[in-house]
């Protein structure tokens, strides 16, 4: 697959988010370094509630289950890759700043694995994993036109609805731009369509092993009894 055969049609604040192999690097290191923590619990049977995966990086998202995590990851993906234009909304954004801090980190610290998943991924990339590469993969949320909502809500978790309300309109929030983050926290099962929207970012065997990973394909479990 190229990249050049990809759509470029997400757009953040009316800012389109460019078609490169640095947010391809990105978008594919946070999903395999997400379904390699998942095998590794599933490993030591690890409660299905502990809190790991690239959306912990946005403190609001951190007790998203990292089967979901996984399902918006390819889900954000799929607009970044539609032809149709599409308005990202506030937890495109999350998406979009998690893989990139998460991405920056690997990418610095562990090269080797870094490179490693590169390597197995549907698009060849010439570049080793390096600093300046950790750099440029963090600058890719740092240049987008947007003013870090999805960081700024966390605030609110603890406050009651209605105090909450009226400190979101102060700081300017608007309450129905937040609500992708709201539901997002109640969701728990993937959408059944879930590798063709991994395509041009997992492998076939890599999308594979992620639907068996999922909660209901290995087992009976669900939130109620892990």
């Amino acid at each position: 697959m190229h990249l050049a055969s990809m759509g470029n049609m997400l757009t953040i604040c009316n800012e389109p988010l460019a078609i490169s192999e640095t947010v391809y690097i990105a978008f594919r290191l946070a999903c395999c370094d997400t379904l390699e923590r998942m095998g590794l619990a599933e490993q030591i049977d690890e409660p299905c509630e502990s809190n790991f995966g690239y959306l912990t990086q946005v403190p609001f998202l951190r007790h998203v289950p990292p089967q979901v995590q996984l399902d918006v990851l390819v889900e954000t993906w799929r607009k970044h890759t539609s032809n149709d234009t599409i308005a990202g909304d506030m937890l495109d954004e999350s998406v979009i700043y998690a893989v990139c801090e998460t991405a920056s980190h690997l990418v610095a610290t562990d090269s080797s694995t870094a490179a490693r998943w590169l390597s197995q991924g549907p698009i060849e990339i010439a570049d080793k994993p390096s600093l300046r590469m950790s750099r440029e993969i963090q600058a890719v949320h740092l240049d987008l036109a947007n003013e870090g909502d999805f960081l700024l809500i966390s605030q609110f978790q603890d406050i009651p609805t209605d105090e909450a309300l009226l400190l979101k309109t102060k700081f300017g929030l608007d309450p129905a731009a937040c609500e992708p983050m709201f539901d997002v926290l109640g969701r728990w099962h993937v959408g059944s369509d879930f590798a063709r929207r991994a395509g041009g970012l997992l492998n076939s065997v890599e999308a594979a092993r992620a639907v068996a990973l999922f909660p209901g394909r290995r087992s009976s479990r669900s939130p109620g009894n892990c």
